[in-house]
């Protein structure tokens, strides 16, 4: 397994990525919004503008986004948005790494890869020491996966929508 970032060559597969969750976008977590492009370039244009500091609109953070691709078949299997640094807000409710996996290739260990690539990616390139991994506290497999990256909850947040835990993680 491989982080890769985004381009013209994997349109077809993010495309595809896309359609799997049409009923469900908006659990499409670490996708840089793709629920909401219009078009695959569009949100090229997107990722490369929050990649870039100087670039981010005001009130976001630097942000990159990276496909998951599984290297025997060169397959998207999963998404992940890994944020350089933290708001207010998202030091509440959003953490550092967001991610999914495609929905039929659940259930065969891929959460824990994309996790393990992208605290790697946060050590070795961002320099963090540590990272904030935010699940909701209904979602079992998102809390098996962020104890297998070695999370330690801190906290629950509640809020109408549920209940958000927040986990840091030591690099």
């Amino acid at each position: 397994m491989k982080l890769v970032k985004p381009s013209l060559a994997y349109k077809a597969q993010v495309i595809s990525y896309k359609e799997e969750f049409s009923d469900c976008p908006h659990l499409m977590h670490g996708t840089a919004q793709l629920h909401d492009a219009p078009t695959y370039e569009a949100w090229l244009e997107r990722v490369q503008k929050f990649e870039n500091p100087a670039t981010v609109p005001e009130g976001y953070v630097s942000s990159s986004t990276f496909l998951l691709v599984r290297e025997e078949d060169d397959a998207v299997v999963g998404m992940a948005d890994i944020r350089h640094s933290l708001t207010p807000h998202l030091a509440i409710y959003g953490g550092h790494i967001s991610f999914s996996i495609r929905p039929s290739e659940r259930g065969k260990g891929y959460s824990k890869e994309i996790l393990r690539l992208a605290l790697e990616f946060c050590r070795d390139e961002l320099k963090l020491k540590k990272v904030l991994a935010t699940c909701d506290k209904c979602s079992p497999a998102s809390i098996k996966t962020i104890l297998s990256g070695g999370g330690v909850l801190v906290n629950e947040v509640m809020e109408a929508a549920g209940t958000t835990q927040r986990y840091w993680i030591t690099l």
